[in-house]
């Protein structure tokens, strides 16, 4: 894997052994094509982080600041590698479960990004629907934030607990959503 553009464009990252899918070049490069400049400057929140690639993107894009959160020891040390090797230093590795993290955090970001397990959560709800459900979320988000999610296609999403489905695409085996709070 590599990061795509940026100060650390065509640089190599590592990618923990324990990440089942992590996000492909092609993924990243189309997301962050629909992106554009929106990066620029924004502040920056990665859940289920993994290697932190989509984080890591944004911070060689230019991104303010970025928040990578993930409960697994074995991903915060390749996070932690993979931003010390590129030179990155406005990126924040955070050890905690997501939820809880969402329940203690505070501030506003323009990007939030979720790439969950696709397995169920606890109770068989979905990680994606725990998340859209999470009432700190709405709290995080500046007014034309948005909330872009790693969903498999063969599921269908919609606009959810104020929550608007205002574009998806597929790429492979991966589908992305993106998310605005309604007003």
């Amino acid at each position: 894997m590599r990061i795509i553009s940026g100060t650390a464009g065509s640089r190599s990252i590592s990618v923990p052994d324990s990440v089942a899918r992590p996000s492909t070049d092609r993924l990243r490069e189309a997301l962050f094509s629909i992106l554009g400049t929106y990066v620029s400057e924004a502040r920056v929140l990665d859940l289920f982080a993994g290697s932190g690639a989509m984080g890591l993107e944004c911070l060689s894009r230019g991104a303010a600041s970025c928040e990578m959160v993930d409960d697994s020891r074995e991903s915060l040390a390749v996070m932690r590698k993979n931003l010390k090797s590129l030179g990155l230093e406005n990126g924040k590795v955070i050890h905690q479960d997501v939820f809880r993290f969402l329940q203690g955090a505070a501030g506003k970001y323009n990007l939030i990004f979720a790439d969950p397990p696709y397995y169920k959560g606890a109770g068989g709800t979905d990680f994606i629907e725990q998340l859209l459900m999470n009432e700190k979320l709405p709290d995080l988000m500046k007014e034309d934030s948005l909330l872009i999610l790693e969903d498999p296609p063969r599921n269908k999403r919609s606009d959810i607990n104020g929550w608007k489905l205002i574009d998806q695409r597929k790429y492979g085996s991966c589908g992305i959503l993106f998310y605005q709070r309604q007003s």
